[in-house]
């Protein structure tokens, strides 16, 4: 009895993760879109997905579509940068400390004492300058991480485009009518 809420639990995670990720990847790939789009905009995604400054990916993700139109596949983009969240948080620590390397600046200590200051408003000054650090980190790593996943991902959208296309239209050519012949054939009747 005691394992059913622990067995529900992680029942309702996958059901989650099917829903809110599985579902519309697959529904993207059967649409037949190219598979060099797709890669692009899972890339551009990722990349703008690990912007170090939480919770201004949705934004950026939003402007790069507006900007890039249609050569990017805006569901792909958006979907890419809700799966990067988790990858965000754990790469600021990266990007801050790839920026501090790269200016010679001072160490900002992540520690309880720099969290106090933090929330006590202390630390304003060296709070913005590990932001400018991590931007920088950022602005440094944001071509070759875009570059990297989209040399990564052409061939695994080729081969699942590929596959997800060919399962659609052998559902479609069963001795069956879509419902566009249907359709056809009722309004010519």
């Amino acid at each position: 009895m005691t394992d059913l809420p622990r067995r529900s639990g992680s029942q309702g995670i996958g059901t989650w993760i099917n829903k809110q990720v599985v579902e519309p990847f697959v529904e993207i790939l059967s649409r037949g879109a190219e598979p060099k789009e797709l890669a692009f905009s899972a890339a551009l995604g990722i990349t703008l997905g690990v912007f170090p400054i939480v919770g201004v990916t949705f934004f950026l993700c939003l402007f790069a579509i507006t900007i890039l139109g249609t050569s990017v596949n805006a569901p792909t983009v958006m979907l890419a940068n809700f799966v990067a969240t988790p990858i965000e948080l754990s790469l600021i620590i990266v990007f801050l400390r790839l920026g501090e390397f790269l200016t010679g600046g001072a160490h900002f200590p992540l520690t309880a004492d720099a969290l106090k200051k933090v929330l006590t408003g202390q630390g304003s000054k060296e709070i913005l300058l590990s932001i400018v650090h991590a931007l920088l980190g950022w602005f440094v790593l944001a071509p070759f991480i875009l570059g990297l996943l989209y040399i990564v991902l052409v061939p695994c959208f080729t081969m699942l485009v590929r596959k997800f296309s060919s399962s659609v239209t052998l559902l479609e050519r069963d001795d069956e009518p879509s419902y566009t012949e249907v359709m056809l054939k009722v309004r010519d009747a």
